[in-house]
């Protein structure tokens, strides 16, 4: 099972994997970087006594946010909303207090259906992502009166990977291939070339959200699986339901 998470976020994941037979093929298709201007950044962060709320969108979000920032502390006084589980856990990690939290499905759309979102009329909200996120967010709150600030303390980027060595053991190692974003998916396109992509749109695919599948089928993907969510659990449980549905054939 191709695993393409980050290289520093892809072990959690392997390890369930292997907890429940599978056999793990880590090929990371996308790299976590610091902003491009950290000093702009850190300039930026300075004057977070003027927002009312503050957003984080990932994991990797609250980790260079809270490398950039002098002191947490500064935060302790911003009402916090994290798109996910992960998220929360790596705020409450921090020893930050998360006020607003989905459940069920872990997105935007999700974050945007909360109570404490609807009313924002005349806020100051700061929202901690990479570079070049959904502007869904930020363009709903701002529809309801909101002011949005952008604070993009990292950046994703596409690894430097010769897909040779996975290309040439593909048909015996990989027979699903895990992607859990879009820029995962596109990165994983431009690695494997135009001789890995036949190989790529035979092979069942598992995305993550409906957005995910809409992409696959444009490049041309036949068997998509659809987690439910991003996380680990919800990926491997998808996974097993696959390798079930198989042996049931």
């Amino acid at each position: 099972m191709l695993v393409t998470r980050a290289a520093h976020q892809s072990a959690p994941l392997c390890e369930l994997i292997r907890s429940h037979g599978g056999r793990p093929v880590a090929f990371p298709a996308l790299e976590i970087c610091g902003p491009e201007a950290p000093a702009v950044i850190r300039s930026q962060l300075a004057r977070l006594d003027r927002f009312d709320m503050a957003i984080f969108i990932s994991p990797n979000a609250v980790t260079h946010s809270l490398a950039i920032l002098e002191e947490k502390s500064q935060l302790d006084r911003l009402k916090i909303a994290a798109v996910g589980k992960s998220t929360t856990h790596s705020l409450e990690q921090a020893g930050l207090t998360v006020a607003t939290v989905p459940s069920g499905r872990f997105d935007s759309e999700a974050l945007l259906e909360m109570p404490e979102l609807q009313q924002v009329k005349g806020l100051q909200i700061i929202i901690f992502r990479g570079n070049g996120g959904r502007p869904l967010l930020g363009d709903t709150l701002r529809q309801r009166g909101a002011a949005v600030t952008y604070a993009e303390v990292y950046r994703r980027t596409c690894p430097a990977a010769d897909p040779a060595e996975l290309l040439s053991r593909w048909s015996t190692a990989v027979q699903v291939v895990t992607t859990t974003s879009i820029d995962i998916l596109n990165n994983l396109v431009t690695l494997l070339g135009r001789e890995g992509m036949h190989r790529l749109r035979s092979t069942p695919l598992l995305v993550v959200s409906k957005r995910m599948q809409s992409a696959a089928q444009k490049l041309g993907c036949r068997n998509i699986i659809l987690a439910q969510r991003a996380d680990d659990p919800s990926v491997v449980k998808a996974l097993c339901r696959w390798v079930a549905t198989k042996k049931s054939r």
